[in-house]
């Protein structure tokens, strides 16, 4: 595993997937950063998080990457590690040369190299949308010890209407001449799920799913050929009720966007009905997703977390 610091509040990390690809995680290292095991090295021999510190796991949606925690993980860290991976094929993390392992079972394979390299063998998984799924089979899987999950915008039951608007524009934004056209094609794609935002935020919100490379073309930072594999799925979606009653006791906070188009209003009062102990978050004017900046959601988040950390 690589590690460096330089001045950002985090640390990166890298490592080999099981079918040697390179992936790239961030980690906050919350209260305790830079001490090891009883002040000793980190899990790369120099400086890193405390053992068995308080860890939240965060994984992002479909074609996002680590950097749409930049609001939630800096305030996360004031009490806890947070570690941001970024999916194969997203962000700085390798892009697959196979479309086929574009998919939930490889994700897990990837994040379940975590927990030893960063020495964290408890964890909160807060997880957006396709990493909302992910969290769900990482708590399943047996080998990962999670101790409750925060769901953004999903659930055991997926509308397809949006699923078929994310087919529509998944891999097949063009690249972006300037910045403000990064920035236009990001309010086209989720200007009905984020309305009354600020001109700025908008901005910032485009330099997290856009980068700019080194011959300077400014593109969505994820492999097309993540739009590809969705597209290519079967049309009928699997029935994920089962996995939804065998999470059991686990603990779990389901946030919901009051316009979104992925969690229905129905599906979501039936996660409630089928798990009396669901802690739910309607949040007003956001759609597929909410951002997580939002008051309420770092509100709902905090108070989550200080019950299972």
């Amino acid at each position: 595993m690589h590690e460096s610091r330089l001045s950002k509040p985090y640390t990166e990390i890298t490592w080999q997937s099981q079918d040697d690809l390179r992936l790239y995680a961030r980690v906050y290292e919350g209260p305790a950063g830079g001490e090891g095991p009883a002040g000793g090295a980190g899990p790369a021999g120099g400086a890193g998080p405390a053992g068995g510190a308080a860890t939240v796991l965060c994984l992002h949606g479909l074609t996002r990457n680590s950097r749409d925690f930049e609001d939630l993980a800096p305030h996360l860290a004031r009490r806890y590690r947070v570690v941001v991976p970024d999916l194969r094929g997203r962000g700085f993390s390798a892009r697959d040369p196979h479309l086929q392992n574009y998919q939930p079972a490889t994700y897990v394979a990837d994040i379940l190299a975590l927990p030893a390299l960063v020495n964290a063998p408890r964890m909160a998984v807060i997880g957006t949308s396709l990493g909302g799924m992910l969290a769900i089979m990482l708590s399943l899987s047996g080998s990962a010890r999670i101790a409750g999950i925060v769901l953004n915008d999903v659930g055991p039951e997926i509308d397809p209407a949006g699923i078929e608007r994310i087919k529509r524009y998944a891999g097949r934004l063009p690249p972006a001449r300037t910045w403000d056209d990064a920035v236009a094609q990001t309010r086209t794609v989720y200007g009905e799920a984020w309305p009354g935002l600020s001109p700025d935020r908008w901005a910032a919100l485009a330099r997290r799913g856009y980068r700019e490379d080194a011959a300077g073309i400014i593109e969505v930072d994820s492999d097309p050929k993540i739009g590809d594999a969705l597209r290519a799925a079967p049309a009928a979606g699997l029935d994920l009720w089962p996995l939804w009653r065998a999470l059991g006791g686990v603990p779990i906070l389901a946030i919901r966007g009051a316009l979104s188009d992925i969690l229905s209003a129905a599906t979501f009062a039936r996660m409630k009905s089928e798990k009396p102990d669901l802690r739910t978050l309607e949040v007003s004017h956001r759609g597929h997703v909410p951002l997580l900046d939002e008051p309420e959601c770092m509100a709902a988040v905090d108070a989550f977390l200080s019950t299972i950390l």
